[in-house]
């Protein structure tokens, strides 16, 4: 260094807070006022769109407290109550009316099932010939309604051979059917069921022979003056629900007609 010169000194001055980068704080300050203005219009929307009793569901259901409220019928927002559209009165199918109501329609079925029940099963049967006749019948009740089968017999078939001919005794059942049925209104479902065939057929006649003898004994009941718009289905099952465990078994051959409820 020469002599007497003075040592140089690099300063470095960064700048001031006046003009640089302030971040995004603002941006979420002004998403928080959005948004809030967002639910207080919607609070405004809702206190004017719905009914008090509305009000107080909403309230319910979002309310974190355990105790159960007593203004509702059960769990969820409006206390349970299905809303009505046209009414908007809160009551639907889980009002105490409706289950009165259909508690009332069971019990009249149940009645009119077992009237039913005691025709076919050979109550009061005129002659041993209608009572013989009866051997095929059997009933039982299930959620769908009541089911009458007409089954074969060992020594009494309902129909020729593997065909959908019905013998005299299909045709007289199915006049008696006709006859007890006509007494109500309910709808009716009419399935076809037959027993397995061996698999070394090449064409399996199952399905063909359940759904032409389903439809064998529609035809007879129309026949039998039944009032041929209450036949709601006919339904084929082939060999898919057997009754006995023995597949191939002639009593897998029956004739199924529901009372619908």
């Amino acid at each position: 260094m020469a002599k007497g010169s003075a040592p140089i000194i690099i300063k470095k001055v960064q700048g001031g807070g006046g003009g640089g980068h302030h971040g995004g704080a603002w941006k979420v300050a002004y998403a928080d006022f959005v948004t809030a203005m967002m639910a207080f219009f919607l609070l405004m929307w809702l206190l004017n769109a719905t009914t008090e009793k509305q009000r107080q569901g909403l309230a319910d259901y979002f309310n974190p407290t355990l105790i159960q409220s007593t203004t509702g019928g059960g769990d969820g927002a409006f206390g349970g109550h299905e809303q009505d559209a046209t009414t908007n009165t809160g009551k639907g199918l889980g009002s105490s009316r409706d289950v009165e109501g259909g508690t009332a329609r069971n019990a009249k079925f149940a009645e009119m099932v077992k009237h039913i029940q005691d025709q076919l099963t050979g109550s009061g049967a005129e002659s041993m010939q209608k009572t013989n006749l009866l051997r095929h019948v059997v009933t039982r009740m299930t959620d769908e309604g009541l089911v009458i089968e007409l089954s074969d017999l060992l020594d009494a078939p309902l129909f020729v051979g593997d065909s959908a001919q019905p013998t005299p005794p299909m045709q007289e059942l199915a006049g008696i059917l006709a006859q007890v049925l006509g007494r109500v209104k309910n709808e009716v479902a009419i399935s076809g069921h037959v027993r397995a065939y061996p698999e070394m057929l090449i064409h399996s006649p199952v399905w063909a022979l359940s759904d032409a003898r389903a439809h064998t004994v529609r035809n007879l009941l129309e026949g039998a003056q039944m009032d041929g718009k209450r036949i709601q289905r006919v339904t084929a099952y082939a060999d898919r629900r057997n009754r006995s465990v023995n597949p191939m078994d002639p009593q897998n051959n029956r004739i199924e007609v529901i009372l619908l409820r």
